[in-house]
């Protein structure tokens, strides 16, 4: 017998099985017939859903970003952390730690998907530059930081973050960034040099 599901829960395992095959195989190895097969659907079911790959990648794109942002909104939540620590905690949360993330990230850095990469930082900054902003302010506020940019910082600190300990960036000395991260965020909020490191610095290397 034909099982009907809702539409949402059908996108969604598409998506799940496209995420399987995608960290198994590949992006490019993985065909639409791979995808069919896996959830068990007709092919006019996936083209319902989704007109091309390309249109499931972007799809698992935006879920991802999607769910760092719900986790970022978690983090500013915590009102009994200390800012501080809350900003370092939303930055460290950006940052992929999954086989899947690390295979999305592989192929947005491909020259093709230019786009699906800027889509990803457009979402991010919509989502995150608020809540970075909001913590500024607690910081301002508490007379810990001093800005009169406070989204302009935020975004800048986002910038940074995402680029500086982006998974397929560049590989460096990881004391040294984190020590150039914690520089720079002074700088930016307008804090004493080092007046970062005690809270800071043991929430990177924890």
């Amino acid at each position: 017998m034909r099982v009907v599901k809702e539409a949402s829960v059908r996108r969604n395992e598409i998506l799940d099985a496209a995420e399987r095959l995608f960290v198994t195989k590949g992006f490019d190895k993985t065909s639409t017939n791979d995808i069919l097969e896996q959830v068990g659907i007709a092919r006019g079911t996936l083209y319902y859903h989704f007109g091309s790959k390309e249109e499931i990648l972007n799809a698992m794109i935006q879920r991802m970003t999607d769910g760092l942002v719900q986790r970022a909104d978690g983090i500013f939540a915590q009102k009994d952390v200390p800012v501080l620590e809350r900003l370092t905690r939303m930055v460290l949360a950006l940052n992929v730690d999954s086989d899947l993330g690390h295979a999305i990230l592989e192929q947005m850095h491909k020259p093709q998907n230019a786009l699906m990469h800027q889509k990803m930082r457009e979402g991010l900054l919509a989502g995150i530059v608020p809540l970075f902003t909001g913590l500024i302010e607690e910081g301002i506020a508490q007379g810990i930081c001093q800005t009169d940019y406070p989204a302009q910082a935020a975004e800048m600190i986002l910038l940074y973050s995402t680029t500086a300990f982006d998974d397929l960036a560049e590989h460096g000395d990881e004391e040294r960034k984190i020590a150039a991260f914690i520089y720079h965020m002074e700088r930016l909020l307008g804090m004493p040099r080092d007046s970062m490191l005690e809270t800071v610095l043991p929430i990177f290397r924890a």
